[in-house]
């Protein structure tokens, strides 16, 4: 099932001569969108020195069957007397998350490599502690717990030292992915005033470059470049840009590579940002919010895409323009599926008392809707466009403006929708999201 066979079983044997105490065997994993797969399952321990002793930390890599172009999945395997040290680069369930995983990029990254930056992170910030007899016994009774989920959402709570570091910003929004989609998102928020700072995380290959390196060579003020998913901590947004398109040939491929993609990103955003709200603008849509908020067991009004909220404005104000009438309420909106699916919804909206009754009877709304439509369907969703409308998002979101916009929200339970699809409708948006 492994698409890369040969080169997975090259770099396994690699790592065997450096760390020969590692053995694989294959295992079911559970993602936390419910999905299982059967995957190698990388076990050994490595050793790190931390305060003048020597430790070895046990860990378990889980290969994903794109190896080597994705990263593995890296997890603590404390023994029964061992506590997990909540910190910088390990959650409560013990997995791990490192720079090297977040800009992982065959053929530069190995896992030879990760496991030197394992040790050396480990070495700075040891990641397990021993535990009392007391404490080893609940500590086995946790682990058996969470053996049986793998991976996903708990009851549990924990303390995290990521916490606390909101370095006094009230009102902080990240924005993943630099590409232009990203940049326009984020001038469109410094610009909009909204959020004390912005933080844009970088995860391309290599140093900061074109975009990203004008925005340091210019200073934007509040906007801090980074490629560490620390520095998003305490969030109250996060804006996702990113697409990975690379080799993919038809839909289905782009669809399947953005799933990996996010794969390795919202785990990471979700143990960061546990309170933030999850703005997807990645493509499609409706899909990737969808897997967003599977991936992130978040609830369902924190993770919305941003829909049909471009067309619904563009679309009220070329009804105002060819009506010559202000339209009062709000109540037009394009909805459904961002793209030539999308649906004009105008059936209960009010004109302003100046349209005259001859203009009322020259134009029936359809007619006045199609027109509308075929206006709309000529403007493009450029960079900035799109921009635009994420700082609208953003700023109705962290202002509590409770502010109606046609976003992409789980549609189940509404208009007779029994599946869990995500869907442009007019939500209500704050601070808490939908």
């Amino acid at each position: 099932q492994y698409k890369f066979r040969d080169l997975t079983t090259e770099e396994l044997k690699d790592v065997s001569k450096t760390y020969p105490n590692f053995t694989f065997s294959m295992n079911a994993y559970t993602f936390k969108d419910g999905s299982q797969k059967d995957l190698l399952n990388f076990s050994g321990t490595v050793p790190v020195k931390y305060a003048g002793n020597s430790y070895n930390i046990p860990v378990q890599l889980w290969i994903l069957d794109s190896h080597p172009f994705a990263p593995p999945i890296c997890f603590l395997k404390p023994t029964a007397n061992m506590g997990i040290a909540v910190g910088k680069h390990v959650d409560a369930r013990g997995r791990i998350y490192l720079p090297y995983l977040q800009n992982w990029s065959h053929p530069k990254s190995t896992l030879t490599g990760l496991i030197k930056e394992m040790i050396a992170k480990f070495e700075e910030e040891l990641p397990l502690y021993s535990l009392s007899s007391s404490d080893a016994a609940r500590q086995s009774e946790l682990l058996s717990y969470i053996a049986k989920i793998t991976e996903g959402e708990t009851d549990m709570k924990s303390r995290s030292k990521t916490g606390s570091r909101n370095e006094g910003y009230f009102n902080k929004i990240t924005v993943v992915g630099a590409g232009d989609l990203g940049i326009a998102c984020v001038l469109a928020v410094a610009a909009k005033d909204v959020a004390d700072k912005v933080v844009l995380l970088d995860l391309s290959e290599g140093a900061a470059k074109g975009g990203t390196m004008d925005l340091e060579i210019f200073a934007v003020p509040n906007v801090e470049i980074s490629k560490d998913f620390s520095a998003s901590a305490d969030s109250k947004v996060v804006v996702l840009t990113v697409n990975s398109l690379g080799n993919a040939q038809t839909y289905l491929d782009v669809i399947q590579s953005n799933v990996d993609l996010f794969r390795g990103i919202i785990p990471a955003v979700s143990h960061y940002c546990q309170n933030a709200v999850l703005l997807v603008a990645s493509q499609p849509v409706e899909v990737m919010t969808f897997v967003s908020w599977k991936l992130s067991s978040f609830p369902k009004s924190r993770v919305i895409g941003v829909g049909a909220n471009l067309d619904s404005e563009r679309f009220q104000y070329i009804l105002s323009n060819l009506l010559k009438a202000e339209v009062l309420a709000k109540d037009a909106w394009v909805i459904g599926e961002q793209g030539e699916d999308k649906v004009p919804s105008w059936t209960s909206c009010n004109v302003a008392a100046n349209q005259t009754e001859a203009m009322a009877a020259h134009n029936s709304r359809e007619k006045v809707a199609n027109r509308a439509m075929e206006v709309l369907k000529g403007k493009g969703q450029r960079s900035w466009s799109v921009g635009l409308s994420v700082a609208d998002l953003v700023d109705s979101i962290l202002k509590d403006k409770r502010k109606v916009h046609s976003v992409s929200t789980l549609a189940k339970g509404c208009c007779n929708i029994n599946s869990e699809v995500f869907l442009s409708l007019p939500c209500v948006l704050g601070t808490s999201g939908v």
